[in-house]
């Protein structure tokens, strides 16, 4: 538990895709179930894919991006559970192959040595979903003990609208006793 009047932490990841820019709707969303949230993204995702001084003002925390230097203090408690959402084709693949190039894909990859609940949100396109590797990925990060949401393709609907983002599922998807 946090050091905020022992309120759960929770990280969220956030990787680079357009949806990303609803990663409020979450953030606001843990803290409305009793969560405190640190936000990781990716270094591309931080490169105007989301509003960081929004998101930075709902947590009270600055995001996270790059390793911290050892006589940096840790700037977040430990985690007591680990959203990512929006989860890339890239971010996926490359944390079922523990391939921990960005603070996001360590945490991931570390998050399943602490024994702590994962849930994710994927948005990948039909047609890079359809690759073998991604499908490995998949199963390799279920075996794990990664909870998975519906994917998302952000594939317009009728009427050329896009579908909701569903950011509160991932909180759902946690399976925290």
């Amino acid at each position: 538990m946090s050091e905020q009047a022992g309120k759960p932490f929770l990280y969220v990841v956030v990787c680079a895709a357009g949806i990303a820019a609803g990663v409020s709707k979450l953030v606001v969303a843990a803290q409305e179930r009793g969560w405190e949230v640190g936000v990781i993204a990716t270094p591309v995702a931080m490169n105007g894919f989301f509003d960081t001084a929004a998101v930075e003002a709902l947590t009270g925390r600055p995001i996270r991006s790059a390793w911290r230097t050892p006589a940096d203090p840790r700037p977040f408690p430990p985690p007591d559970a680990v959203v990512v959402a929006p989860a890339t084709f890239n971010t996926v693949n490359k944390w079922a192959q523990g391939l921990a190039d960005t603070l996001a894909v360590a945490t991931l990859c570390e998050a399943y040595g602490l024994g702590v609940p994962v849930a994710a949100l994927p948005c990948v396109a039909d047609a890079l979903a359809a690759h073998p590797a991604y499908q490995e990925s998949l199963a390799r990060l279920r075996g794990m003990g990664v909870h998975f949401g519906e994917p998302y393709t952000g594939d317009p609907q009728g009427g050329g609208s896009r579908p909701e983002f569903g950011w509160e599922r991932a909180l759902d998807l946690l399976d925290i006793p």
